[in-house]
């Protein structure tokens, strides 16, 4: 079940991406940062208010709350970054770029839980950044 939900965690950052690049078009692409993280703040606390989920906030530990907040400084980093790439640059060649993430994921995952680097793995990982190396030239 994991790979459909990966498969449509794609899909839609492939539109958030082609919507982004329309949004950020003539604007502060902070301010449209912003914009679309108030609409993301909506969306997911009403879901979590809808499901019934929001009692289970007093089982964070404050392991979870500190990890969730580390987590939550490096996704907004890297909302601002790419709006700003994504003004600037072609939408193939940011998306493309900022899907070394994935390979930087890979190594990150080896080194802080041990997940083992198989061949396929690391063979997809070089391919990863590879490509984003193609993308990146002129």
């Amino acid at each position: 079940m994991w790979f459909y939900y990966a498969l449509l965690s794609a899909l839609f950052a492939a539109l958030t991406a082609i919507f982004a690049k329309m949004g950020v078009s003539n604007v502060n692409s902070n301010l449209a940062t912003g914009i679309r993280t108030v609409i993301i703040l909506v969306l997911v606390w009403s879901i979590v208010f809808i499901k019934g989920e929001a009692k289970d906030i007093s089982s964070l530990s404050k392991f979870n709350l500190i990890f969730l907040t580390l987590s939550g400084i490096a996704t907004g980093l890297s909302w601002l970054f790419y709006f700003k790439a994504l003004q600037i640059g072609k939408v193939s060649q940011v998306a493309a770029v900022d899907k070394l993430s994935v390979a930087i994921a890979i190594i990150l995952s080896t080194l802080f839980f041990k997940e083992p680097l198989t061949f396929k793995t690391a063979i997809g990982a070089l391919l990863i950044i590879g490509g984003t190396i193609l993308f990146a030239l002129k």
